[in-house]
């Protein structure tokens, strides 16, 4: 069958394995550990071991394993617990002879642990070991072995420290689901995304030059025509539909790795694995994701061109119905070949455009992926692979120049531009980001629990496109966010929205609006801001107006947006925002303080190039001095 011919196995990167063994006092741990350690059984044990090291050279995958004794009494728990989060794997014992340290795993040690390797029974109790395990093992579905074994014999000691490291190198548990006695789905997803890999020709099936390629790939040595054939047997024996005329199917390819884990070879498929790439959670690995950090907290990380234009080729390959927006089930499709589809949680859930049915539309699919990038881009990276992206990563992304550079220059070359909301509450915050995303406005109020995000495409004159994204920030969130001193260096505009009938509400964004404005000027990130008077359809509070553009004529900054979200169309209110990001040297508030601190570095600034010129001259007129007096002389 398929898979490797000997030689040193995958273990996943890793270059050792430290193993904790437990137990009640008297199951035998000192002794077990010395036996292996010894290949005899010794006559005094201490009570706790020092840690003892086994050969890389001791188990097939050449690394070396430390065994950490514990010890029994429960007043050292502090230590145990400690133990068993620095350990790879735990063993626990128990003494066949004593029925109690049998059902005192389940009435403590595994409630702790969830980790199971045994140790021997008595040769008097006639009892299976299945018999005794099965009930446990039924509750405890991560227990990967069970195991006999005897310290005075050496029956087995040495293979309880081997299932231990296979345990953790080439784990059952992420692969196979042992109720359902199937593969579980994210093993499913990377296969079939290997499957594709492999799949050259692109016709459904691998043929022989095909799967020989793969073997060669994966194990460095090419199929046996012969035993090819009885792979092809075997598969086509149990899963009718994996062979067809063109060569082994998906279906045939997914019944090998079941077929590895049924005989007892999950290190097979563990090699292929880390062969693609995944690490232990069936996830590709950091090293496949090169992503360069950012030089300065107030650049960004965009997709490139042509990573957009192979989204944008993917989305209509997915939309079977041509009707510019992905039904929930082609959007499943779509990610058929990653762990899990990305959008399901927060922050992307309900983050973009959708149809009034619940479908994703082009703008809310490209969105989704600015989104992606613009907070964590080896995720958004990872995705791209995972859904078959195959060019250079350095050619997936581009950093943006920083964010104090555009305003000196006073131009910005983005394409994605973030914009923080700032209000108290009921101010309308939420309301402005369902409005973005194209929902109907609902005079029910809920409050935001945490930070959201909304993310849409904008167009703009000349047809150009942008992409603006919505970050509303919660009023109780607002002190402990902007005490982080980047706090704004990742923001292109800052909006505050109130509720112009509401006179407390007004208030409460003046303050924010100067602790903004504040933090900007001492942190040096001072971004362009915009006061939005929402809920427009209501009769303002008194002197609203008068009050709210005096605020903004002494910061610098435009008088407020009024808007109504009930009554109104607020696209205006996004266009601005985004022509406010495009001119990113405006509308930057600015303090009295502020304005002092500024006013005296100018000063600071003049004096000095006053004193340059002044010193520069009174050389300029010494050394003319010096010429005349020298002619005179002459």
């Amino acid at each position: 069958m398929l898979g490797g011919h000997g030689g040193k196995s995958s273990a996943g990167g890793r270059k050792s394995l430290r193993v904790a063994v437990a137990g009640d006092k008297g199951t035998g741990k000192s002794s077990l550990i010395s036996a292996v350690a010894s290949e005899t059984f010794p006559d005094n044990v201490p009570r706790v071991l020092p840690p003892t090291t086994l050969p890389a050279d001791a188990y097939p995958d050449y690394i070396p394993i430390t065994i950490v004794d514990t010890p029994s009494s429960i007043d050292n728990r502090i230590k145990l617990i400690e133990e068993f989060r620095k350990a790879d794997a735990v063993i626990l014992t128990y003494a066949c002879d004593q029925p109690a340290t049998l059902d005192r795993l389940t009435s403590y040690w595994l409630p702790e642990l969830r980790r199971l390797e045994l140790d021997l029974r008595d040769e008097r109790l006639p009892v299976r070991l299945e018999d005794i395990m099965a009930p446990i093992m039924k509750e405890y579905r991560e227990i990967e072995t069970c195991i006999e074994c005897s310290a005075l014999t050496l029956i087995q000691a040495p293979d309880v420290f081997y299932y231990a490291s296979k345990a953790v190198l080439h784990p059952t548990f992420p692969l196979f689901d042992q109720e359902k006695q199937s593969l579980k789905p994210r093993l499913r997803r990377a296969v079939q995304r290997i499957f594709n890999l492999c799949d050259h020709d692109l016709d459904g099936a691998l043929n022989d030059a095909e799967l020989n390629d793969f073997q060669i790939n994966c194990f460095g040595a090419p199929l046996d025509p012969v035993e090819l054939i009885g792979v092809k047997r075997v598969v086509q024996e149990r899963q009718p539909d994996g062979v067809t005329d063109l060569g082994l199917t998906l279906p045939g390819f997914l019944f090998l790795f079941s077929l590895f884990i049924e005989r007892g070879r999950p290190e097979t498929a563990w090699a292929i694995l880390r062969k693609f790439g995944y690490n232990d959670c069936l996830e590709l690995n950091s090293e496949s994701l090169p992503v360069p950090a950012k030089h300065s907290p107030d650049q960004s990380i965009e997709l490139t061109n042509e990573a957009m234009d192979f989204l944008s080729g993917i989305f209509q390959l997915y939309d079977l119905d041509n009707d510019g927006a992905l039904r929930p089930a082609e959007l499943d499709d779509l990610f058929q070949t990653a762990p899990d589809s990305p959008w399901l949680e927060a922050p992307y859930k309900d983050a973009a455009e959708k149809t009034s049915v619940g479908n994703l539309t082009i703008n809310g699919f490209l969105s989704e992926w600015a989104l992606m990038t613009l907070l964590d881009p080896r995720k958004s990276l990872a995705n791209l692979i995972y859904i078959g992206y195959g060019h250079d990563p350095a050619s997936t992304f581009s950093f943006t120049r920083k964010r104090s550079v555009d305003r000196k220059k006073q131009r910005t070359e983005r394409n994605v531009f973030q914009c923080f909301v700032f209000g108290p509450k009921k101010s309308g915050k939420s309301a402005i980001l369902d409005s973005f995303l194209g929902r109907k406005f609902s005079d029910s109020y809920k409050a935001t629990m945490g930070e959201r995000y909304a993310a849409n495409v904008i167009d703009q004159p000349g047809g150009t496109k942008k992409t603006l994204v919505l970050r509303e920030i919660p009023e109780d969130r607002v002190k402990k966010f902007l005490t982080n001193k980047e706090s704004l260096a990742a923001c292109d505009v800052a909006v505050v929205v109130y509720d112009s009938s509401d006179v407390y509400s007004w208030k409460k964004a003046r303050e924010i609006l100067m602790e903004v404005a504040r933090r900007g000027e001492e942190s040096g990130y001072g971004t362009p801001c915009l006061l939005v008077a929402a809920k427009d359809d209501l009769d303002p509070y008194p002197m609203s107006v008068q009050e709210s553009d005096r605020v903004c004529m002494e910061l610098g900054i435009d008088v407020p947006v009024s808007l109504s979200m009930k009554l109104g169309d607020p696209n205006s209110l996004f266009s601005r925002i985004v022509s406010t990001a495009e001119n990113p040297h405006l509308s930057i508030p600015e303090t009295e303080s502020g304005r002092r601190s500024k006013n005296i570095r100018q000063f600071v600034n003049n004096s000095l190039v006053f004193v340059s010129v002044g010193t520069a001259l009174g050389f300029a007129g010494l050394a003319a001095y010096r010429a005349y007096s020298a002619r005179k002389n002459t």
